[in-house]
Parts: structure tokens; C-alpha cells; sequence
């Protein structure tokens, strides 16, 4: 896809990335910008390439830059699965009005308090780099993730359906979920066969963790509720503590019971119950809340940091992918250079223009990461094994504090039934001085 000033030959594929590379110096230049988006299994096929071409013209193409994309559907009869989408590569130098590659970036000198510029130790001015465009931005990014979603969102609308998607985290929706991960078409291919993979048991820890979160700030929050309802109550005046109610809960059920190892059972319940209140200090409904209210703070403590660590590992996961596609494609590349030859070299490419288009972007993702030529292939992945082993703890974590809550709830319910039927008496007592009033 093209803007009005781009040279029509552009529209061939290697005439337009043959010139790109022409107009660069360097070795290491970069070429162009690539994006994976996600096309919508509600839309049929037709439907998501005029979605595609409606979103590329309307966000690149009317900015001026030129537009190489690709749609990939996998087939489900080769073990892949229904994940339509489409990958783009747009060319980072900008076109001029003639239809001549201009500047990537311009210089903007550094000037002292008189307006001068600044010169270094060397002599040499010193000035920034800055782009020529804002296509780089992440303010761009953003608005390009808001504007597909939005397109989306438009298209679920015409057709009635419910589905909608968001651009934006969990964490900016105000959901109160750990994210999972992109497990993308080989992942969920292997997962599908039976084959266990990191990404895939990442995506079951974050899941069961999420469950597990959500179960028990629920339990938390009706807690809560209950121990200010519980706490209006035995505020009142000669009201008893949580020890005197859980004494009465298991008097009435000890006058009920029919055998003696029940009222054994019975005892020995209520000594656990009040050994838990003795060893926490919990006498009073105000610090039952506390405690209720630390457990909380905990949960999200841990939440906090089990997100930050499933982020990092999303990071550290993206870049040894990135890694194999560098170390796939760096040969291929190495051998593109060596070729002279015009004819044998847009041969060369067409056969490996999936290895190109991946190591060109993988170089792009890592270079800031260099250091001395080298990757930290090792320190990443011993990161990643360190906060895969801290995530697992820290789930861990969350079973004690399930058994608190849980021990929580058997006391609330407890002392409930004790109130209940206090009142109950209460209203009979009421009833009975208003009969003899009468």
C-alpha cells in the first residue's frame, strides 16, 4: 500500500525492498518498523483483509509511510489452529514530496546560555538525534492499539455480537488479574498435542493463581462486611467477646449432642478455635478486622509481586525469542551481503524473505541489549528460571493464607448463629413483656 508521492514501482515487493536497503549506509542501519496484530475469528476472512486495509490506510499509509503487509491464517489440518492475523513492515526512512527517501533523524545542536552551541572535548558540536517522524513513539503505539481496537469494537457492533477488545493491560481496565502470556500458533499447537511448554504452564500457573486471588479477596471482602455488621452489634453495651460467643456456640451444641465422642469433638474444636484467637491476639471484633485487613494487604503484596515477575518473564520469554530468530536468520543474512549479483541476490531473498524479515526485526528488538557484540543469552535465561521458581513460591505462599481465611469463615459463621439466636430471643423476650403489657 502506498501514499500519492511513493514511485509506483514500489508496489513490486523486491523492487521496494531492494531500495530501502540501497538507501542505507550501513551495516547495521535499520530498515523498517514490524508489527504482528491479531485479525478476529467473528469475522470471516474477507471481512478481517478489508478491516486490515481499512486500519493500515487510515493509520500508516495517510501518514505518508509505505505499507508491506501479509495476512497468515494457519491451516488446521497441519496441527495448526484458527489464529488469523497479519504481520506488517513499513520502511522507517519517510518518503519526501518527490518520492525520495529522506532523513530517519536530524540533528538538534545542544546551544549554551548566549545561543551558541556547545562543543565537546574533541572540538565536535555537540547535538541529539531526533526523528523525523513520531512513527516511532510509543505515543504513535498507542494510538495505533486504540485505533485498531476501536475498528474491532466497530465491526463486533455492526454484526451484534458482545465481544469486544481492549488495547489496553489489565492493570489500566482496573482488573484485578495477573495477565497471562501470548502463547502464539506453535505454543498452543504442542499444548494441543499433549506437549508441555513454558509458556503453557506459565499461562496455568497465572490462571490457578488468579483463581485462587479472586476466591479469596471475595471471602475477604464478605468478611469484612460481616465483622462491621458483627462489630455494630457486639459494640453494644455488656456485649460479649469472640471467646464468650464461641463458648455459647459450643454450649448449644454440646446440649444437642447425642454421643460423647461428639461433645469430644466439640471441645476439641472449640480449643483450636480459641488457641488460634490466643496466638493472634484476636479478642475483639476490631482486631479480627485487622487481622482480616493484613491478610488482605498480603494477598496484594504477593500480587504485586508475582505480576512483576510474570512481566519480566513475558520480557525475558520475548527476547530469547528473539534470540532464536537472530540466530536463525543471521546466516542467511551474512550470506545476502556476500551476494553482488542483482539477479541472484532478489532470488536469494524471495526464497528466504520470512528468515530476512524475522532476523531484521529480531536485530532490531536486541540491539540496544549488545554489549561488547555479545548477548546475555545465559544471565537471561538464569533469570528466568530464578523468577519462575519465585513465582512458584510465592503461589505457595497463598495456601496458608487460604487456610486462615478459610478458619476465618468457620468462626464468622459460628459466631453469626450465636447472634441470630440471641436476637431471636431477644424479640421473644419483647414479644412476651409486650403481651403482659397489653
Amino acid at each position: 500500500m502506498l501514499p500519492p508521492h511513493a514511485p509506483p514501482s514500489f508496489a513490486d515487493r523486491e523492487t521496494l525492498w531492494n531500495e530501502v536497503e540501497k538507501a542505507e549506509r550501513g551495516k547495521k542501519a535499520q530498515l523498517a518498523y514490524s508489527f504482528d496484530i491479531a485479525l478476529q475469528n467473528e469475522f470471516s476472512m474477507q471481512e478481517n483483509i478489508e478491516l486490515a486495509r481499512q486500519f493500515l490506510f487510515e493509520q500508516f499509509v495517510s501518514r505518508g509511510m509505505v505499507v508491506d503487509f501479509a495476512v497468515h491464517s494457519p491451516d488446521k489440518d497441519d496441527g495448526g489452529i484458527s489464529n488469523p492475523h497479519f504481520h506488517v513492515m513499513c520502511p522507517i526512512r519517510p518518503l519526501d514530496e518527490h518520492g525520495r527517501w529522506g532523513n530517519k533523524q536530524r540533528r538538534e545542536y545542544l546551544l549554551d546560555e548566549h545561543g551558541e552551541r556547545i562543543r565537546d572535548e574533541a572540538g565536535n558540536y555537540v547535538f541529539n538525534a531526533v526523528p523525523t517522524t513520531d512513527w516511532g513513539s510509543p505515543d504513535t503505539l498507542e494510538h495505533w492499539r486504540q485505533a485498531w481496537a476501536e475498528l474491532c469494537n466497530q465491526k463486533f457492533a455492526e454484526k451484534e455480537l458482545d465481544c469486544r477488545i481492549d488495547h489496553r493491560s489489565y492493570e489500566r481496565q482496573g482488573i484485578d488479574q495477573l495477565p497471562t502470556v501470548h502463547e502464539g500458533v506453535t505454543v498452543r499447537a504442542m499444548e494441543a498435542k499433549g506437549i508441555r511448554t513454558n509458556k503453557g504452564d506459565l499461562n496455568r500457573w497465572i490462571k490457578a493463581t488468579n483463581d485462587l486471588i479472586r476466591n479469596l479477596k471475595k471471602k475477604i471482602s464478605a468478611l469484612l462486611d460481616w465483622l462491621k455488621e458483627a462489630h455494630e452489634e457486639l459494640s453494644k453495651p455488656q456485649a460479649p467477646n469472640l471467646a464468650h460467643l464461641l463458648s455459647d456456640y459450643y454450649s448449644g451444641r454440646n446440649a444437642g449432642a447425642w454421643s460423647q465422642k461428639a461433645k469430644i469433638g466439640n471441645l476439641k474444636e472449640f480449643n483450636e478455635i480459641v488457641n488460634y484467637l490466643m496466638q493472634n491476639k484476636l479478642t475483639t471484633p476490631e482486631e479480627l478486622q485487622e487481622r482480616v485487613s493484613a491478610l488482605s494487604e498480603r494477598i496484594d503484596t504477593l500480587k504485586s509481586s508475582m505480576r512483576g515477575k510474570s512481566e519480566r518473564m513475558k520480557e525475558l520469554d520475548e527476547l530469547l525469542r528473539m534470540v532464536q530468530f537472530y540466530t536463525k536468520g543471521k546466516p542467511v543474512a551474512d550470506k545476502l551481503a556476500t551476494i553482488k549479483w542483482k539477479g541472484k541476490r532478489e532470488q536469494f531473498m524471495s526464497e528466504n524473505e520470512n528468515a530476512l524479515r524475522l532476523y531484521h526485526m529480531a536485530e532490531r528488538k536486541l540491539k540496544p541489549h549488545f554489549k561488547e557484540g555479545k548477548l546475555p543469552i545465559t544471565a537471561w535465561r538464569k533469570e528466568r528460571d530464578r523468577l519462575e521458581q519465585e513465582y512458584k513460591t510465592g503461589q505457595a505462599e497463598l495456601s496458608p493464607i487460604h487456610a486462615e481465611v478459610k478458619k476465618l469463615w468457620q468462626i464468622k459463621y459460628k459466631v453469626e448463629q450465636v447472634i441470630h439466636e440471641q436476637e431471636r430471643q431477644n424479640a421473644v423476650t419483647r414479644q412476651k413483656k409486650q403481651e403482659i403489657e397489653h
